[in-house]
């Protein structure tokens, strides 16, 4: 598990009753299409790069735990997939049925659009968050590269008319405006509750699934555009040995082709996603990485539901 760096705080079987304090702990779904900053929104509200991001869409594969804690406050995130309607592979019917499995049983959901853009896409989403009796908070991202500041409240009028139920909120994940405001509402929907996790813990996903994710993300940085989506990465090893990680990655591929691009001129394509990788590691485990890279041709994997139960997607 990851832990952030404060003093280490064991606080599993508290009341919600703690010192005379209430505590509130709640789940909180992050939802919308692919490629809206849903990874980069939860990255800047932790303060930590938990969830992978580019540009490409569909980068997030996996609903990812993100808990953020304050003094009597503790929040669970839940970075979902973008929600599309491919539901051509396997991969995405898997994909879809996490992101749509973390709307249910969760407190509050957190809408995500990019900026004054509303497509076909969006609507699909809102109409499946419509099911659900969870409060709703649609956050508008990305404010910041608005050129025309003047055509954000009529986009906000227009999409209360659609959601009327919702609260809206403009927000710059990047540039971290209103995060402060948007957790304030988050929060006004959080019961009472004792804290599920220790107050240090910020995950509740293994270094061997963030290890993968970050090679994934470096994959995709680099040559999203030269490789389609049937690429994932499975750890083989990971030790820790006098305070190193040891970490051992293998890249699946369905073609041989995608292996050359990968492996690049000489192996140096690899060699610089290896390097990346082992930078943010370093800082997300705070302790030197050695990492050992690999790529394997593995035909259909991205169709194969029993090749993608073994990968650690669920159904």
């Amino acid at each position: 598990m990851i832990y952030s760096t404060r003093v280490k705080k064991w606080a599993m079987g508290n009341n919600s009753m703690v010192e005379g304090r209430t505590q509130q702990c709640g789940y909180v779904a992050i939802v919308g299409r692919p490629n809206v900053g849903k990874s980069t929104l939860l990255n800047h509200i932790l303060g930590l790069k938990l969830s992978i991001t580019s540009r490409k869409p569909q980068t997030t594969r996996h609903n990812v735990l993100g808990i953020k804690t304050s003094d009597d406050c503790q929040l669970i995130f839940v970075d979902t997939p973008g929600i599309h309607n491919d539901q051509d592979k396997a991969i995405n019917r898997f994909m879809n049925k996490a992101a749509q499995t973390a709307i249910r049983d969760v407190d509050v959901i957190v809408f995500v659009l990019d900026r004054l853009l509303w497509t076909e896409a969006d609507k699909a989403v809102a109409e499946k968050l419509a099911t659900s009796n969870s409060p709703l908070i649609v956050a508008i991202n990305k404010v910041d590269k608005i050129e025309d500041t003047g055509e954000l409240l009529p986009h906000i009028e227009y999409l209360q008319q659609l959601m009327p139920n919702a609260e809206i909120i403009p927000v710059s994940a990047l540039q971290k405006k209103n995060l402060t405001l948007l957790e304030e509402q988050i929060t006004k929907h959080i019961p009472n509750s004792a804290f599920l996790f220790p107050e240090d813990q910020v995950t509740d996903r293994s270094e061997r699934f963030l290890a993968a994710e970050l090679v994934r993300e470096k994959i995709t940085r680099q040559l999203g555009a030269e490789l389609p989506y049937q690429i994932t990465v499975e750890i083989e090893a990971f030790e820790t040995k006098n305070h190193i990680r040891h970490i051992k990655a293998l890249i699946l591929v369905e073609r041989e082709g995608q292996k050359k691009i990968i492996i690049g001129e000489k192996g140096q394509r690899l060699k610089s996603i290896g390097q990346a990788a082992r930078i943010d590691m370093e800082r997300l485990f705070d302790s030197k990485v050695m990492l050992s890279l690999w790529v394997k041709v593995r035909s259909g994997w991205s169709d194969d539901e029993r090749a993608l139960r073994s990968l650690g997607y669920q159904d």
